[in-house]
């Protein structure tokens, strides 16, 4: 029996397009990591074009699928909301776009949704059944939410309303670095945060991602909530091991 290609994953982000191989055995890469700078403008087609050359490369099987991420929410593969990317994104059919370019299936995700798949495969919270929130403290705040190991796209719970506020503009860690807040006045914001969120979802684990993951002890202990919270474990890999896991059909996603 021949084994199948490892499936290509693509992390689309705002400086930098990133893709490699990933063993969807293991979330390791199966060759090395390779990056673009994004190009300016980042419309559509350019985009592609970089992807295409990702893809390209010799040791990527031409029958490999390929998975990438887009930071805005993704609908049946149709970009609904293009906040943080370029605006020509917004109803685009993202999913034809890079199959018609690439020449092969693709399947197109939310990044923060990719990230949050690949921690509940095959990171922190692998074989963890019920529901897993799992959020990035970074510039704003992202989420992803699975349950039972099936991914529900597209939750946006950074935007949830906390007292009067866009919630990652109070409890993100760019808001904590740009404050200057301790570690202690940070948590409290936390606190509030998930605290609203355990109150609507019940969930049975919290996954904290971010770069800011790295110091998950200096601050997740703090955090005042009867759910386990537990830090990321595959950072700035995720998005890539994601987009690839979902593009192999390794769920059955919307």
């Amino acid at each position: 029996m021949t084994e199948q290609p490892h499936p290509f994953g693509v992390d689309f982000g705002g400086s930098g397009i990133k893709g490699a191989p990933v063993d969807p055995r293991t979330g390791e890469f199966s060759a090395d990591r390779q990056r673009i700078e994004t190009p300016q403008p980042a419309t559509p087609q350019a985009v592609a074009d970089v992807v295409a050359r990702l893809v390209g490369r010799p040791e990527v099987s031409s029958e490999a699928p390929v998975g990438v991420t887009v930071p805005g929410i993704v609908r049946h593969g149709v970009v609904h909301l293009a906040a943080n990317i370029d605006q020509s994104w917004l109803g685009v059919d993202a999913d034809a776009l890079f199959t018609e370019r690439l020449g092969r299936p693709v399947t197109v995700v939310n990044d923060a949704d990719a990230a949050g798949y690949a921690e509940a495969r095959l990171g922190a919270a692998a074989g963890k059944q019920g529901l897993v929130v799992v959020t990035t403290l970074g510039t704003g705040i992202g989420s992803a939410l699975i349950h039972d190991g099936v991914l529900v796209p597209n939750s946006e719970l950074g935007h949830l309303e906390i007292d009067g506020h866009d919630a990652e503009t109070r409890a993100a860690n760019g808001v904590r670095e740009r404050e200057g807040l301790s570690w202690e006045e940070w948590a409290r914001r936390l606190t509030r945060y998930y605290g609203v969120v355990e109150m609507l979802l019940s969930p049975d684990l919290f996954v904290v991602g971010g770069g800011v993951s790295k110091h998950a002890a200096k601050f997740l202990p703090l955090i005042e909530v009867k759910t386990p919270l537990i830090p990321a474990t595959l950072r700035n890999t995720a998005g890539i091991v994601g987009a690839a896991l979902l593009a192999q059909g390794d769920e059955n996603r919307e």
